[in-house]
């Protein structure tokens, strides 16, 4: 048995795209520039410098493996710093492990996390079964590797529910799913499939499914 850590910066983004079928695995090629904040370059930059707009990429780009990210020292992915990625001023040996609620904050709304989340809600959908309980523990199994506990699989049974009726009473379902490049697949109830990206988005939450254990 090893020592029980989170895992790297890197690490966790591609998780969380391979998990919502997202993650393009073709080695080698040019650095990529996915989601990122905007305006992010610009404090960093010379006026009339070549890398003073941050222009993201689209297409397979977005959600290439994160060591292709392209990296400028002076205004570096905020994503990955906040999960302790080093910023590459200088080697680093070993790097810090921090535990902050910007975290959390970023898996549930940075762009990347958010259409991994609705993507994987498509996966349940369409992969895991008819019913709740089959879908849920098609989730776990997609995430975790792992059956849920009876008291794991109520909860976000509740999850499920409360979504599921939040989502019809208002519109805001449609503006999840538009969130991030991949369009939503139209075949799908647009209530339910937010709903379901919601589930996905706990479980990509997990304190299990972001450390090693």
């Amino acid at each position: 048995r090893g020592p029980r850590f989170r895992m790297d910066a890197e690490m966790i983004r591609d998780y969380a795209l391979a998990s919502s079928g997202l993650l393009v695995r073709k080695v080698g090629g040019p650095s990529v520039k996915p989601y990122q904040p905007d305006g992010v370059w610009e404090a960093g930059a010379m006026i009339g410098s070549n890398t003073r707009d941050y222009q993201r990429d689209s297409g397979e780009n977005l959600y290439r493996r994160s060591m292709y990210t392209f990296w400028k020292r002076t205004a570096p992915p905020p994503t990955l710093v906040t999960f302790d990625a080093p910023d590459r001023e200088t080697c680093v040996v070993r790097r810090p492990r921090t535990n902050t609620p910007l975290q959390a904050l970023i898996l549930m709304n940075d762009p990347t996390y958010v259409e991994a989340s609705r993507k994987l809600g498509e996966r349940i959908m369409r992969e895991g079964g008819k019913t709740t309980d089959e879908r849920i523990a098609f989730a776990f199994r997609v995430v975790l590797g792992r059956r849920p506990q009876a008291r794991e699989r109520d909860v976000l049974t509740q999850v499920y529910q409360k979504q599921r009726a939040l989502y019809a009473e208002t519109e805001s379902a449609a503006n999840l799913l538009k969130v991030g490049e991949a369009p939503a697949d139209a075949n799908l109830d647009a209530q339910e499939l937010a709903a379901w990206s919601m589930v996905a988005s706990v479980l990509l939450n997990l304190d299990e499914t972001v450390t090693k254990g």
